[in-house]
């Protein structure tokens, strides 16, 4: 006759470590790997500047939008741009000036590049501006906001438009311009060359990183980060 044998509690075994077995590049997979990365490394270092002043035009737009706070070369390219297209009026916009406010009987971006326009022998009844109010951040974003709102209590009836801006600022503005004017009103880009660095070599000076950093993060919150309608 059999014995019963005593209960016993039974212990899970813990492992902490198992063997197994995986999938991973050989020596050649790696340099093919590491090449790749390199080639992509460098294709957006020599073409972010490009990508971001970006130009390009409606050939039959009938209003040149143009941002203010631009210096004196990049409007008299403006000018330059107006003359030979088929434009009918020049828009500045602009936020208020940070400094010269007690000199200048201009107070905001928007005046001074128009009276920069009227200087260089523009007609003043070619040129609006259209001042951005004061704001801290998403200066951009405000201007476009503005200039919808006033374009929305115009008599103009526009259908087209091209953006003036400068260098590698452009691609953010036009970005931002687009999604308020479209369906509405098609918006193409221009780009100002920037004498402040070379823009095929824009690494090789402090201004050039400066700039490219700064607006290309500025141009990735704008294009995934920033839900404003």
């Amino acid at each position: 006759m059999r014995t019963k044998k005593p209960w016993r509690l039974k212990i899970p075994k813990i492992r902490l470590i198992k063997r197994q077995q995986m999938w991973t590049l050989t020596a050649q997979g790696w340099a093919i790997a590491i090449t790749a990365v390199a080639y992509l490394i460098f294709f957006s270092i020599t073409h972010v500047q490009s990508y971001l002043a970006v130009t390009s035009p409606i050939k039959s737009a009938e209003i040149l939008l143009v941002e203010g706070w631009m210096p004196d070369f990049a409007i008299e390219e403006a000018l330059t741009e107006f003359q030979k297209g088929s434009y009918r009026q020049i828009i500045t916009t602009g936020g208020s000036i940070e400094k010269g406010t007690y000199l200048s009987e201009y107070k905001n971006f928007a005046e001074i590049s128009a009276a920069t326009f009227k200087k260089l022998g523009l007609e003043p009844e070619k040129v609006i501006a259209v001042p951005t109010p004061t704001v801290v951040k998403d200066r951009s974003y405000a201007s476009a906001v503005e200039f919808h709102r006033w374009l929305c209590n115009s008599n103009l009836k526009v259908k087209s438009i091209n953006l003036f801006s400068l260098d590698a600022h452009t691609r953010r503005s036009w970005l931002i311009f687009k999604k308020l004017l479209n369906p509405d009103i098609q918006v193409g880009a221009i780009a100002a060359k920037t004498y402040e660095y070379d823009a095929k070599k824009w690494w090789s000076s402090s201004q050039g990183v400066r700039t490219i950093l700064d607006e290309a993060i500025a141009y990735i919150y704008a294009r995934f980060l920033s839900w404003k309608d």
